[in-house]
């Protein structure tokens, strides 16, 4: 790990430190940042796959996730073993930001603000914005607008905070970055058009690396649907509304915010989960943008701990 056995201080200080980064500096430079170099690798390696073999295709994938996620994890090998002989007034904050990178909670909070500001006086500039959160089709109205973004918000809590964060906790920042490479091929791959076979490999490979993180996500809503008096109802959808034939993840998260908040979730010709009890209302994806805050805080929070405990641990 980043971190000298032994020192729990520094491995918590380092994922708290990381989470303050996010919070005051948002996302560095898209020049700087490792998931745009992650995806150029990715795009390199997508632009010479053979077409129209489907075990061939199969194959390459399974070399492009070896292949990627394995250069991210030797790269954070190298960086912790550079930042391990520098003092730790140095190692803590570049650690911390380089940890950082792998996550996004205020990025992904604002995404969803963004469309809700939309939403008052530009449905079409709503619709926009939502690309940058979800796809989904060109001609949502309003209501299906706010679902999507409610949705994006829920399923991206795993994805852009709890996983990397819990990756880092057990694997140090090698473990971080190799999800980060694994979640960027899926988003990139793991699709069932052209794309399915090459991408088959990066999308089970995701769905395996968020299968715990998921449902830590969706107990971390629960818990800060507690502080609204909802977490009954945000239990129980997480509990009977989850509908696993659209993969073991997707609505998982959803389904309890859905039950949180009061609402029903849909995605039109796919799924329906929550009940009716208010209208989709831009303000609605405000109350949802709250629950991603404070679970996402209490996500930086519990990484912090489990890092400094299994410092502890494994220097006793």
């Amino acid at each position: 790990m980043l971190f000298l056995p032994g020192d729990w201080r520094l491995a918590g200080a380092t994922v708290l430190l990381a989470g303050l980064f996010d919070i005051a500096l948002g996302e560095p430079p898209a020049a700087l940042h490792p998931v745009v170099w992650m995806g150029r690798l990715i795009g390199a390696f997508m632009a010479r796959r053979p077409h129209g073999r489907p075990r061939a295709e199969l194959a390459y994938g399974l070399l492009v996730v070896l292949a990627t996620a394995g250069s991210a994890a030797l790269a954070g090998v190298a960086l912790t073993l550079v930042l391990g002989r520098l003092p730790w007034w140095v190692a803590l904050p570049a650690g911390a930001w380089m940890l950082k990178t792998t996550f996004s909670l205020r990025g992904l909070v604002r995404a969803g603000r963004d469309v809700q500001r939309a939403l008052g006086s530009d449905t079409v500039g709503a619709r926009a914005l939502l690309s940058a959160l979800v796809s989904r089709s060109a001609d949502l109205d309003p209501p299906l607008i706010v679902s999507a973004t409610i949705e994006s918000l829920a399923e991206n809590l795993t994805d852009s905070v709890v996983s990397p964060l819990l990756y880092y906790a057990l694997l140090g920042l090698p473990g971080a970055l190799a999800y980060r490479a694994v979640n960027t091929m899926d988003a990139m791959m793991g699709y069932r058009d052209d794309r399915e076979y090459v991408g088959k490999v990066a999308a089970r490979s995701d769905d395996a690396a968020n299968w715990v993180p998921t449902r830590l996500a969706a107990l971390l809503i629960v818990a800060a649907a507690a502080l609204k008096r909802t977490a009954r109802a945000a239990w129980t959808a997480m509990r009977t509304q989850h509908r696993p034939e659209y993969g073991p993840n997707k609505t998982l998260a959803i389904a309890t915010m859905a039950g949180a908040l009061g609402v029903q979730l849909r995605k039109p010709g796919a799924y329906s989960l929550g009940s009716a009890g208010r209208p989709l209302t831009a303000a609605v994806i405000g109350d949802a943008a709250w629950f991603v805050w404070v679970a996402g805080g209490a996500a930086i929070a519990a990484a912090a701990v489990l890092a400094a405990v299994l410092a502890a641990w494994a220097a006793a």
